[in-house]
């Protein structure tokens, strides 16, 4: 027990010895003979069994827990209050002289006095928490659980808080914890739960019947023996919907229980509130009556001041209540929609988009907040204009009947204001959605926006939105006006009326000052009821819109986990990990099955490929085995966790080892392991603080090739039993993805021993995988190991055979690095990644961006992760990239207000405040006239002037309301006039802002400005304007007439003025700071929320669902933590103030009756009826101004943007180019530097290269090497830090951004589409025909195959060469499914699109709308990382035949698409490392050399690729004017044959020996070797006849025979080592180039030439074409 606690239990104690002493003194007298009255027996023993009942109380109250206690502090108080009365009559008794003093018992009562006055000061105080109260490891608790009763009920607890508020701004970390009933733990479930029961108990209700049309409908109370027919009736009509289940039911368990004591309250301050008026009465009776004695005065007074006193704790109470309740419905909804949006299924999702989810947490859970203050006024406001009215029929009678009619009459025109006010919410609501669905779009695509200069197609797209907007805003508006009218008006319209008629229809009624402003408190007091009811009814309506947005999320469909099953792996059952039998897979139940009856089973531990062409369902399958698909029928089993990497790899806005980590414990080993696998560290060595750098949203500081190895090293980290590859090796360098291949995926990888499942375009890795998967149109074609499939020679074979060719690195023979690991080079080293050997054992350093290099010494290992971090950075600095939403501190500037008057227009500005002053000094004028009225003499029963006063009277009431509606009309249309502009303003800086602004700006915080900050000046500020002005004219009006009527007061206003404004300003400090702590921390429950939604495939599949449950539930409870204080806050002002308001009162009251017989009645009634409104203006004053200053703070956010860096100006007309411009397409990079922001290392030193017009130039480099930084440069998106860009001689530095974009074109990494139509998606300006937008889909195949096309999007290509690939129009690829196949040609939805799995599809998109802009300069980022090898062929042809004569730019990773561009120029470190054609640069043995040879590519094994002969030898023959042919005779050709160990594919030769009219060769193995291998064979083993070759051709085989392939004597063997060491100096084509006729386009000699191998079955006849091909060959010749 603490001190505290056992002095009160002594003192009680005490108390009843006391009692008792008194009742034993009874008894001793009665036993004296002494016989007093009964009282002195019964009293003291009912006091001391009180005492001792008390005593026990405070007992059981501290073991319960309970710190300081309301019901012992109220029982001691009414204790004192009963025990002044005694006191005063034992006082009074004393000073008599003929007193009799009973000694004994007054000193027992004094005592008994004494000790009950220190119980009820000790009862003041609170208690320390027992010490079996559960200990809380609260670093900062809320005092409010500890605070005293007197300090909960006056919110004295706070106080610490403002204080240290007001010194300095507040920062977060001075924010209290939540109690924990507030908290997301506690809040949450309790809601899910109900709704869950909710939910099945909807379910379960028994169905409605429903006759068929023949049978009439029975009456409810049918007899039994219809059951039969009525079963019937059901069976014939399907039964109907079930009933939905009802959220607010749900809200009212949950939150009930707690909101009923507000009932309570409420309903107690309602009758306080009619004291009031009643002691009003009182006091003017007192004033009229002079006889009556002064004390009675005083006593009114003094009661006037306690019932307001008392009024005002009541009412905070119940408002604290309200808003804690608000507080928790607000967590609980987020909650419950955070949750269920990790389980929606896909199509649910469709129909939710993510903006329209995030208004479902911003702005609708906000709305239940709001409705939780106003819901009990439902039920309060008729109680109190009922209890009015009943008073005022009391005071005038039945003429008061005449203003409940007109009362009556505005009910309906209220209600019908309501309802349209509900049409235009939902449609501003609708509008609205689509605008932030709009932004968000943008925000996410703002790099493609820029790349291709559509900034102002879709800066006019968001205004038209915004421009529907701003029309339902205005008709609001409009209607705000009139309601405003009707609000200010109805009481006083009340009131004229019912004096009209009181004074006019009885000749001898006298309007007396006590029935005027009696009446007129209590028309005041009618008032508000009024004034809120339509409010609470639009809050209601806005509320049930949101409930009903609610209940329809909530009851979307969700993913069935069960549907998939999941067995552990210690299960037995089978060696299967993976089985699939007959399953049948569908996006939406509506929909037509994706995939159709797939069966497979994946022995445990093996490595599955999946292949397919584009849009063939290899992700849906993989999509299918996370149950992320419904499944229609069949049965899948899945033994042991899954890790899944998707295809778009998904990056959190974390640090980079938490992206790796995924909440899983750190093992140093295990993920220095992983990070290396995964080829990260040399990203580590980059990145500013290695692996603790900060990631962007979405991964914006990462290349895609790296976002892609963060999210493998994700899955392989986790250390799953099952993985799922969607392709991640398409989005890294060719060389990475087989360091990744082979020491991750592949056999002997990491994960050798577990289940691999790998979607992939890349054919090398096929011979390496234990089972091949071949998808076509949803299903499973072909299945088995590679050599099965190719023996079984079907559509695998045909599509292997079309592509096997070099892409086949050495890595298909299965001999894996066979040239690296020989003697002495077991040194490996890793270089990006990759491990390259250096014969040495030197580790091979390569730096790898400006910004950081290697570390020199040789062969250290890095020993710890700590050291994976950069040296020098310690674990707590890391490197911040995002910054985070900023608070602004200190006062709003007056500036704010300034801008925002500018925005609205001063002239409607000043307009609107000349209104308002009219509009408050006809108010005051009419009420002083009803004083000077009610003081009329009366004459013969009667008062004279009565016409004139109250045509006067009413004269001002309607001068009144015409000032009111013309200032609601001004402020409202103001209103519009300025979010109009703001808007406008903000999106224009938005879109201005360079990419640097969107890297570093979270989505979330942009999101935020476009939603709740800009919804807050359409709807918020125009009202609280309004109420402002009001209050304060209202304010300064009662001050006036209290001064009018008792100038004495002019002593006591300004003091409390004072005390007033002191407290304002001291409680303005904390409580803006919160609001803006408070909007601060909401952006990143938003941002979680959004990154959530774009990657909850990936938690799913990793079943991390709780832990983002539990960071979500920690964000909001940050927010609230904001939030919590701040209500308080507005509750500790709004008692301090009420108190300053209620001495207001006090000191009218007082004056009025000291000077009493100088006074009036009239004035005494004005002055104190207007005294007791002061205290409600003064509360909505404070809580405007507060409201105001929090509100314009959206403003100052929304301007904010406006002084962010911007970019260079779009258009300048000075400089602009001719429109013409570029002709030639001729792009000079000098002395070009290039740094991102001014405090990082230049990532671009010193480029000078010149690219002419019309030339192909490939650009390649490691990652990191600047490779992208070129391209952001040539497109400005960062300017250049010193040199510059010349393009046609134009600099493109001084031209307008635009200008210079919308003349070159780009096809990004990663394709961007944004929902909408197809052609506004390829032309959002609609600057082109149909018809020209259709050609380019014939090129891409972006058609449609099916005839219900319109005619139109059929057209094929007019161009004769590309007519073959013109006729494969396969809108197909675009559209696998027929149910997209929508008539309606271009303006076919893409919505389903943005939610295509297909990468490759959306990139054809991309190419198309390069194809329609047809610009002279076109780059390729890493284009067609993405795409399969046929779509990649189709690009790459696409653009040679269409892009001819245009300059082409390619970062390429897939080496082999450039080489046969004219250039290619190497990067590394942001310099040019080595620049020439890609022949010149393999015989420089380089860096582009050591990277083809990484690829692959570069011909280091034994056997060379059959092209590089041909291109090489055609080379020569190009290069000699004439050349004879090549074989002198065709049984040379059969001669080259006879080797045994030479394979031939026969078919394809077959044909084309035969067309060549050549004799078919006698061997005919299987695969799908090509002739041109051959040719070399011979030369190698020495059988040709040389002799019989030109000799320019000779001088360069020969010279490579004879340096180290000496014929073979017999016996003799080569080493092969040898070949690989010299290695050969070949060109390499474009391998996977199909399904088009060949092409033999030979130049003028000397150039090179190009020659495009489409198909197997080709290369025979170009044989044969080559050994007839006579003379010098004709440029173009086909």
């Amino acid at each position: 027990m603490t001190h505290l606690n056992k002095a009160k239990t002594a003192l009680g104690f005490l108390l009843w010895i006391v009692c008792w002493a008194d009742l034993f003194y009874s008894f001793w007298e009665r036993s004296q003979g002494i016989f007093l009255a009964p009282v002195f027996l019964v009293s003291p023993t009912l006091l001391g069994i009180t005492m001792l009942l008390a005593t026990l109380l405070i007992q059981l109250e501290r073991r319960k827990g309970v710190q300081s206690s309301g019901i012992m502090l109220t029982f001691w108080l009414v204790a004192l209050l009963c025990a002044l009365a005694i006191l005063r009559s034992k006082i009074m008794t004393a000073l008599r002289e003929d007193a009799q003093v009973d000694l004994f018992r007054d000193i027992t009562f004094y005592v008994y006095f004494s000790l009950v006055l220190a119980q009820l000061v000790l009862s003041c105080f609170s208690d320390r928490a027992p010490l079996f109260s559960e200990t809380i490891n609260d670093p900062n608790p809320c005092p409010e659980s500890g605070a005293s009763f007197l300090s909960k009920i006056t919110f004295w607890w706070i106080t610490g808080l403002m204080i240290r508020g007001y010194r300095q701004p507040l920062e977060s970390s001075d924010l209290w914890s939540l109690n924990k009933e507030d908290t997301s733990e506690q809040v949450v479930p309790v809601l899910v739960k109900n709704w869950k029961k909710e939910c099945a108990k909807s379910r379960k209700q028994p169905r409605k019947i429903v006759y068929t049309s023949k049978e009439p409908a029975k009456p409810k109370g049918g007899s039994k023996v219809d059951v039969n027919e009525e079963a019937e009736a059901l069976i014939i009509k399907s039964p109907q919907k079930e009933r939905d289940p009802s959220l607010f039911k749900v809200l009212y368990k949950t939150f009930g229980p707690y909101f009923l004591m507000s009932f309570l309250f409420k309903a107690l301050h309602d009758l306080m509130m009619f004291a009031g008026p009643e002691i009003l009465k009182l006091l003017i009776n007192f004033m009229n009556d002079t006889k009556a004695p002064d004390w009675q005065g005083y006593f009114y007074t003094a009661l006037l001041f306690v019932s307001a006193c008392l009024q005002t704790l009541v009412l905070h109470q119940y408002f604290h209540i309200c808003f804690v309740s608000g507080m928790r419905i607000k967590t609980a909804v987020i909650g419950a929609v955070y949750r269920k949006a990790l389980v929606i299924t896909n199509s649910a999702r469709k129909s939710s988009t993510v903006g329209e989810i995030v208004n479902l947490m911003s702005v609708d859970a906000q709305r239940f907040m709001d409705l939780a203050t106003y819901i009990n006024m439902i039920w309060s406001a008729p109680l109190q204009v009922i209890l009015a009215v009943y008073l005022l029929w009391l005071n005038l009678g039945p003429s008061i009947l005449a203003g409940v009619a007109v009362m009556v009459l505005m009910v309906p025109l209220n209600a019908v204001m309501a309802m349209k006010t509900k049409t235009y919410q939902v449609a501003h609501m609708k509008s609205k959605d689509s605008r932030i669905k709009l932004m968000n779009e943008i925000l996410n695509g703002i790099k493609v926006l820029k790349l291709y200069a559509w900034e102002l197609a879709f800066k006019d797209k968001v205004l038209d939105v915004r421009q529907e907007e701003l029309k339902v805003l205005k008709k609001s508006a409009y209607l705000g006006a009139v309601g405003t009218f009707t609000w200010v008006c109805t009481p006083f319209l009340v009131a004229l009326c019912t004096f009209a008629v009181y004074v006019t229809v009885e000749k001898h009624s006298i309007l007396d000052a006590q029935k005027a402003f009696v009446s007129l408190a209590l028309f005041n007091i009618l008032r508000f009821p009024l004034n809120i009811l339509p409010m609470v009814i639009s809050s209601i309506v806005q509320a049930s819109v949101s409930l009903k947005r609610l209940r329809i999320f909530l009851s979307h469909e969700e993913l069935e986990p069960d549907s998939i099953e999941r067995r552990p792996l210690k299960d037995g059952g089978g060696t299967n990990s993976i089985t699939v039998k007959n399953a049948t897979f569908t996006w939406a139940r509506s929909d037509p099955p994706t995939l159709n009856g797939i069966t497979f089973s994946v022995p445990e531990g093996s490595l599955v490929a999946v292949v397919g062409q584009v849009g063939c369902g290899k992700s849906s399958l993989l999509s299918a085995l996370l149950a992320e698909m419904d499944k229609v029928e069949g049965c899948v089993t899945l033994k042991g966790s899954v890790a899944y990497v998707p295809q778009q790899a998904w990056i959190q806005n974390d640090s980079l080892r938490e992206n790796i980590l995924f909440g899983r414990p750190l093992q140093e080993q295990y993920y220095k392991a992983v990070v290396e696998a995964c080829a990260l560290l040399p990203d580590l060595e980059i990145l500013p603080t290695g692996d603790r750098t900060e990631i962007g949203e979405k991964g914006v500081n990462l290349s895609g090739g790296q976002k892609q190895r963060v999210s493998l090293a994700r899955a392989v980290y986790c250390n799953s039993d099952i993985y799922l590859f969607d392709d991640p090796l398409s989005a890294v360098d060719a060389h990475v993805g087989k360091h990744i291949f082979e020491n991750v995926v592949g056999p002997k990888g990491m994960l050798k021993n577990k289940t691999r499942l790998l979607v992939t375009h890349s054919i090398s890795y096929l011979p390496q995988v234990d089972v091949i998967i071949v998808m076509s149109g949803g299903k499973i074609s072909e299945m088995g190991s590679y050599q099965e499939l190719l023996a079984r020679d079907g559509a695998f074979a045909e599509f292997l055979r079309t592509y096997t060719s070099t892409e086949q690195d050495q890595a298909s023979d299965g001999d894996g690095l066979a040239g690296l690991g020989g003697p002495g080079k077991e040194a490996k080293q890793l270089e990006n990644g990759m491990l390259v050997t250096d014969s040495a054992g030197k580790q091979l350093q390569r730096q790898l961006s400006g910004s950081s290099s290697y570390s020199g010494d040789g062969g250290r290992h890095h020993s710890s992760t700590a050291e994976l971090q950069k040296a020098g950075a310690k674990p707590e600095e890391t490197w911040k990239l995002m910054e985070a939403d900023k608070a602004q501190t200190g006062q709003v500037k007056l500036s704010v207000y300034w801008d925002y008057m500018k925005a609205i227009g001063l002239f409607i500005s000043f307009l609107s405040l000349f209104l308002f002053l009219c509009n408050h000094v006809a108010a005051l004028a009419s009420n002083y006239w009803l004083s000077l009225w009610t003081d009329d003499p009366v004459v013969n029963g009667t008062q004279e002037h009565t016409k004139l006063r109250l045509s006067v009277y009413g004269t001002l009431g309607i001068s009144q309301g015409v000032a009111v509606f013309g200032y609601s009309m001004a402020v409202s249309i103001g209103g519009i006039f300025a979010s109009r502009r703001l808007h406008l303003d903000l999106l224009h800086n938005v879109l201005r802002s360079p990419m640097a602004f969107f890297e570093r700006t979270p989505s979330g915080n942009l999101v935020n400005r476009f939603s709740k900050e800009l919804d807050t000046v359409d709807s918020m500020i125009p009202q609280v304007i309004k109420m402002f002005m009001g209050s304060l004219f209202n304010v300064v009006g009662a001050c006036i007439i209290i001064l009018l009527a008792t100038p004495i007061a002019a002593v006591i206003i300004p003091p409390l003025g004072l005390v007033y404004f002191f407290v304002q300003r001291f409680y303005v400090a904390s409580s803006r700071q919160l609001k803006r702590l408070e909007s601060v921390s909401r952006s990143p429950v938003y941002s979680h929320f959004s990154e959530t939604l774009l990657g909850v495939s990936v938690i799913r599949a990793f079943e991390e669902q709780e832990r983002f449950i539990r960071q979500s539930d920690r964000k909001v409870d940050e927010n609230q933590k904001a939030y919590y204080p701040s209500i308080v806050a507005n509750r500790w002002l709004a008692v301090r103030l009420e108190y300053v308001g209620n001495c207001i009162v006090l000191f009218a009251a007082l004056f009025t009756v000291i000077s009493r017989h100088s006074l009036s009645a009239g004035l005494v009634g004005l002055s104190v009826s207007y005294s007791l409104q002061v205290t409600t203006y003064l509360n909505w004053l404070v809580r405007m101004s507060s409201e105001m200053e929090t509100n314009i703070v959206a403003v100052e956010r929304l301007k904010e943007y406006s002084e962010t860096e911007k970019e260079a100006s779009w258009h300048i007309p000075e400089t602009a180019p001719p429109s013409t411009w570029p002709q030639v397409g001729r792009v000079e990079f000098r002395n070009y530097c290039l740094r991102y922001r001014d405090d990082l290392d230049l990532v671009l030193r010193h480029i000078n290269v010149t690219i002419d017009g019309g030339e192909k130039v490939g650009i390649v480099g490691r990652t990191g090497a600047g490779k992208s930084s070129l391209t952001l440069g040539l497109f400005r998106i960062t300017e250049s830090s010193e040199g510059e860009i010349i393009i046609d001689g134009i600099n493109i530095a001084k031209i307008g951004l635009h200008n210079l974009r919308f003349k070159i074109t780009i096809i990004p990494q990663d394709p961007v589409l944004f929902s909408g139509s197809l052609r506004m998606n390829l032309d959002p300006f609609s600057q082109y025909s149909d018809e020209e937008v259709c050609q380019p889909q014939s090129h891409t195949r972006v058609q449609q195959r099916s005839s219900g096309q319109c005619s139109h999007t059929r057209t094929v290509s007019r161009q004769p060469r590309c007519s073959q690939l013109g006729s494969a129009c396969v809108w197909g690829r675009l559209a696998p499914r027929p149910e997209w196949r929508v008539r309606g040609g271009l303006t076919f939805c893409l919505l389903v699109f943005v939610l295509l799995p297909s990468v490759g599809q959306r990139q054809l998109v991309c190419l198309a709308r390069a194809l329609l802009r047809k610009t002279k300069i076109l780059v390729l980022d890493e284009a067609t990382a993405a795409v399969d090898l046929e779509t990649d062929d189709l690009i790459q042809s696409t653009i040679r035949t269409q892009f001819d004569d245009c300059t082409v730019l390619t970062i390429a990773h897939r080496l082999n698409t450039i080489m046969d561009y004219t250039r290619v120029i190497v990067l590394d470190k942001g310099e040019i490392r080595e620049c020439g054609s890609p022949s010149e640069l393999l015989q420089q043995r380089g860096l582009f050399y050591s990277m083809a040879k990484d690829a692959g590519l570069a011909l280091s094994c034994w056997e060379p690729t059959p092209q590089c002969c041909l291109h090489q030898c055609l080379r020569q023959r190009s290069e000699a004017a004439c050349a004879p042919p090549l074989l002198s005779s065709s049984k040379d050709l059969v001669a080259l044959t006879d080797d045994p160990d030479l394979e031939l594919q026969s078919q394809g030769w077959s044909t084309g020996l035969t067309a060549a009219g050549l004799p078919i060769p006698t061997i005919q193995p299987s695969f799908p070797s090509c002739l041109f291998s051959l040719l070399l064979s011979v030369h190698t083993t020495g059988k040709g006849k040389v002799d019989d070759w030109h000799p320019l051709f000779i001088s360069d085989l020969e010279r490579h025979r004879q340096s180290h392939l000496q014929p073979m004597g017999p016996g003799e063997s080569h080493d092969p080592s040898q070949a690989i060491e010299e290695g050969f100096t070949c060109n390499l084509l474009d391998e996977e180039v199909a399904s088009a006729p060949l092409q033999l386009a030979a130049a003028a000699p000397g150039k090179e030439v190009l020659l495009c191998l489409y198909s197997v079955s080709a290369l025979g006849s170009a044989f044969a074409k080559l050994f007839s091909w006579e003379g010098s060959p004709q440029a173009g010749e086909e």
